[in-house]
């Protein structure tokens, strides 16, 4: 092992020490098992069913997740957007598929989910440590949305990838201006959705009131400081005094955030 490698591994490890595996092929769970506890002296635990998968990520909070894309008891999209939706401390965990049998539909489908990356069996030690750094050492942008749960899709099976970045906004942190539109566009959707799905709205839109202030700050914005904080008290005073939320209110509240929506951006204006 050169010691490049060797480098990477120490500043991985930290990330590496609880991992849970859900596969329901003893074997299979035994290979990424016994890797993980040769690469970082992990502590694992295994899982057959989706069910016992979730279990354990509310249980032992595991910092890396590998699970199987798709058996009877063991459904890896479905468990990776329960997961993603749950209320668990490892909720925004890197997930890393297996499988054997990839195709264009499933990786989309997984993408879509929120996993983090893609690895293919039959792999070798060069490709899973490939994965744990792209999922350790250059993690993503966190997108809370009602839509979409999970890591910035832009990014997916960066592992993979060693080619040039090919969009003009590629680089390793999204610019305060994009990161602000993008924001904006979450929080009108979360408000649009907010008697359909109120509980992953009412994440999705205090997620985006502390992206929103962190860019109006950094832009030295006041106004825009100032609605963020509005609504955002709005929220948390409605929790405290028990006064159930609803969507006419949502939006009456979050009106004068999405009037910084940008002009070219259709109707959230009006």
């Amino acid at each position: 092992m050169f010691d490049d490698e060797k480098r990477t591994i120490r500043r991985m490890a930290p990330h590496l020490q609880r991992v849970l595996i859900a596969d329901p092929q003893p074997a299979g769970a035994a290979l990424i098992g016994d890797a993980m506890r040769n690469i970082a002296r992990s502590q694992t635990w295994t899982a057959t069913t989706t069910e016992r998968a979730l279990k354990l990520c509310e249980t032992v909070s595991p910092q890396i997740v590998f699970v199987e894309l798709g058996f009877e008891k063991m459904n890896g999209i479905d468990f990776t957007k329960r997961l993603r939706r749950s209320q668990f401390e490892s909720r925004q965990a890197p997930v890393i598929m297996v499988t054997s049998t990839a195709t264009a539909a499933s990786i989309l489908a997984a993408r879509d989910a929120g996993v983090h990356e893609f690895l293919r069996r039959p792999f070798t030690m060069k490709d899973l440590l490939r994965r744990l750094e792209a999922v350790t050492l250059r993690q993503r942008d966190w997108i809370e949305a009602v839509g979409y749960v999970g890591p910035d899709r832009r990014r997916f099976n960066s592992g993979d990838y060693v080619g040039p970045l090919k969009r003009r906004s590629d680089n390793r942190q999204t610019p305060d201006a994009a990161r602000l539109s993008q924001a904006l566009k979450i929080l009108r959707s979360a408000v649009a959705a907010f008697d359909s799905d109120p509980a992953q709205a009412t994440r999705a839109i205090e997620t985006q009131v502390q992206a929103i202030q962190k860019a109006a700050t950094a832009a030295a914005d006041l106004k825009l400081v100032t609605a963020a904080a509005e609504l955002s008290r709005y929220v948390v005073l409605s929790r405290k005094m028990g006064v159930a939320l609803n969507g006419a209110d949502v939006a009456k509240h979050a009106a004068s955030l999405l009037a910084y929506m940008p002009k070219d951006d259709g109707a959230v204006a009006a």
